[in-house]
């Protein structure tokens, strides 16, 4: 796929999730093999600019290229300079966000609120397309509710706004995460406009990824909640696109990539931060195993970046010996 003179292969990408998607979860999306992985969401308002937070969120520094950064806001003046703000800082694409469903968001106006006002959508796009020499992305659900799917009027627009590729979340704002992902409305964006499309929504293995792009004939797919605690999906969904086998990773294997991602996570926000970001990473790692939830409290209690590593180190090492985990884990 290609968004201006971007090759995004292999057309599989990490989406924006808020609290999720930050720099060392990007990076080991791409590890895995993502052709893309998008940042989370920066505020327009640049009051917020100088949180921490919010400098880390636009920390791209050593990023693989190309850098994709999202944006979120209702006013076009705010989110044009937005925009010029992360391409100095070193965004090769600028997403626009348009399809959260988060009360916080869309009761300012923004995220999948905009899609009410179509005029407005019209603005903002125009005025990000105007403010920056990259390419520009637009992600949308369906529509604002089940009563009105209009992204394929939202589509039209992004088109004729120079919009360099779109993504199609197949739910309404109405359903936030609920119920199942449909997939007709990315299909029919796909046919009516003629930039890249990529389809998302409850893609959740290779065959899934497969049938989703056979069906809506998009350029690409965009995958979040299933790379929670399971980044080596990309390179999964890689292998099954590309006609290989399927290889899942070996358990030593994702010890291995556990502690990585926890020395970078422990490193980017620092030990306090660290450890307590972890610890959600650290129960979707877990989740399911033999002795997950036991680990997952006993991770939870840890005071330290090197508490916590050896928790983790000693959980993976003795499952992956058949050696009952918890004790260990106890034990460290």
């Amino acid at each position: 796929m290609q968004i201006g003179p971007h090759r995004i292969d292999p057309p599989v990408l990490l989406a924006p999730m808020s609290g999720v998607s930050d720099r060392p979860f990007r990076d080991l999306a791409r590890r895995f093999g993502a052709g893309l992985a998008v940042s989370e969401m920066t505020s327009a308002d640049a009051s917020l600019w100088r949180t921490r937070k919010s400098r880390q969120r636009m920390d791209f520094a050593g990023e693989a290229a190309p850098v994709c950064v999202q944006i979120a806001g209702s006013d076009p003046r705010r989110l044009a300079e937005a925009a010029r703000h992360n391409v100095a800082l070193g965004a090769d694409i600028i997403d626009i966000n348009m399809g959260c469903p988060a009360k916080k968001v869309c009761n300012v106006a923004a995220g999948s609120a905009l899609l009410r006002d179509e005029p407005l959508v019209g603005r903002i796009l125009d005025a990000v397309v105007a403010a920056v020499p990259v390419p520009v992305t637009l992600k949308i659900r369906s529509g604002y509710s089940r009563a009105e799917r209009n992204a394929l009027r939202i589509a039209r627009i992004a088109k004729s706004a120079g919009i360099a590729a779109l993504t199609v979340h197949g739910r309404t704002r109405e359903d936030h995460f609920t119920g199942r992902a449909e997939y007709d409305t990315a299909a029919a964006v796909k046919a009516a406009v003629g930039i890249p499309v990529i389809a998302n929504g409850d893609i959740d293995s290779p065959h899934k990824a497969r049938e989703v792009l056979s069906y809506t004939n998009c350029d690409a797919v965009m995958i979040g909640r299933a790379a929670q605690g399971r980044p080596w999906i990309f390179r999964e969904i890689v292998q099954h696109l590309a006609g290989r086998p399927v290889v899942p990773p070996a358990w030593e294997a994702i010890g291995e990539t556990v502690l990585d991602h926890l020395d970078a996570l422990h490193a980017f926000y620092g030990e306090y931060m660290g450890l307590r970001i972890a610890r959600k990473h650290l129960a979707w790692y877990a989740c399911g195993r033999e002795g997950g939830e036991a680990f997952r409290s006993l991770a939870n209690r840890a005071v330290s970046a090197a508490g916590q590593r050896r928790l983790a180190a000693a959980f993976f090492a003795d499952t992956a010996a058949g050696i009952a985990p918890v004790p260990a884990a106890a034990r460290a």
